[in-house]
């Protein structure tokens, strides 16, 4: 990975289906040097797959928010596939300091948003949770 690879993933996180003459455009390269490149890219796991950025309106008709967990100790492999089961449950990452992991979660309602907060905290294994509601998102690479 270099500069120019780094360039090129952030262009992709901006729009993953940008066309491959419009990258090369936007980064001053032939066409035939990004296929390559994105070839490189995709053969070597760098990019694991392209996703489906929701609209902005989408977004922010829904509800976010971060729950904090603390999980019983030799509960975390039990705790992690019940959350994995769980739609609205977006991210779900191990963190160090007080909380053992950090989920991201989505509901279309504060009502749903409550339901699915109750259900987290409900899991066999969660000791505790705590909640914090996203008022705003400043950017979102």
């Amino acid at each position: 990975m270099d500069d120019l690879d780094d360039h090129l993933l952030a262009r992709l996180r901006d729009n993953a289906r940008a066309p491959v003459a419009e990258l090369a455009r936007t980064l001053g390269l032939s066409r035939t040097t990004v296929q390559s490149r994105l070839a490189r890219l995709e053969r070597t796991g760098v990019i694991a797959g392209y996703a489906v950025k929701l609209s902005e309106a989408r977004e922010a008709a829904l509800i976010h928010a971060f729950i904090m967990l603390t999980v019983e100790p030799k509960q975390a492999a039990a705790v992690t596939a019940a959350l994995k089961r769980m739609p609205g449950v977006r991210k779900l990452q191990s963190v160090s300091g007080p909380s053992d992991m950090i989920a991201a979660v989505e509901a279309p309602n504060v009502g749903e948003m409550d339901r699915l907060i109750d259900e987290i905290g409900a899991l066999r294994g969660v000791e505790r949770t705590n909640s914090s509601i996203v008022l705003a998102t400043k950017f979102d690479r």
